[in-house]
């Protein structure tokens, strides 16, 4: 694919935090989970290995006595033992340490929608951040990753191949050609950032308290 058909077809991209994220990404960043436990000082070993080494069946809220509070989010969408079915050539150890590596964005609104009308999200307010695709791409070109699958979820019923080439690079991701996106979005599930995206701010479109799809709050 190439970077300005990634900018063409999806102009905005969309990141779904914990509601009453926000404060705490403008000052640190939009981080992967990795990258959360590390700022937060959690120990190395068993303490890190409860949060990242395994699925999460509920979010975990990290506590810092100078950063306060940020959340780690939950990974309810993952059936554990389809995942391991569905993994070709990693362990499912591997498999959710590529996931807390990664920072990632819906590429279209629809599947926005989805997310957070989904069971598990609905009934909750979320920080939605809008960010512009062609600052971030301008920025951050040789770390995106795109991805055909949602990465995060496996169910019985949906059981997608995955493994070490479900994550590619723009250039090596193969799109088909389009004069406008897919509404379905089958082109492309979603877009990652290894190790997460320290200049957000400067990318960000605005920033919405929603739930259900439903804009309850201006945040920027």
């Amino acid at each position: 694919m190439l970077s300005r058909d990634l900018i063409r077809l999806y102009p905005e991209l969309y990141h779904v935090a914990a509601d009453g994220s926000w404060p705490g990404i403008q000052r640190h960043g939009l981080l992967s989970p990795a990258g959360l436990v590390t700022r937060w000082g959690v120990k190395q070993g068993a303490p890190q290995v409860a949060i990242l080494g395994k699925r999460r069946g509920e979010s975990r809220v990290l506590e810092h006595a100078q950063f306060g509070t940020a959340v780690i989010r939950h990974q309810k969408a993952i059936h554990e033992p389809s995942l391991e079915d569905a993994l070709e050539d990693m362990t499912l150890t591997e498999w959710y340490a590529a996931l807390n590596d990664r920072v990632f964005f819906h590429l279209q609104p629809r599947l926005l929608n989805d997310l957070l009308n989904a069971r598990s999200y609905r009934d909750d307010a979320h920080t939605v951040i809008t960010v512009n695709t062609k600052s971030l791409v301008a920025a951050h070109e040789d770390e995106i990753e795109l991805s055909a699958i949602n990465s995060g979820f496996a169910q019985r019923h949906s059981k997608e191949p995955r493994g070490r080439n479900t994550f590619e690079s723009i250039e090596d991701y193969r799109h088909p050609t389009r004069s406008h996106a897919v509404t379905k979005g089958q082109d492309i599930a979603e877009l990652a950032i290894p190790r997460g995206v320290r200049d957000l701010r400067d990318h960000v479109v605005r920033v919405e308290r929603m739930r259900e799809g439903t804009v309850l709050e201006r945040l920027a």
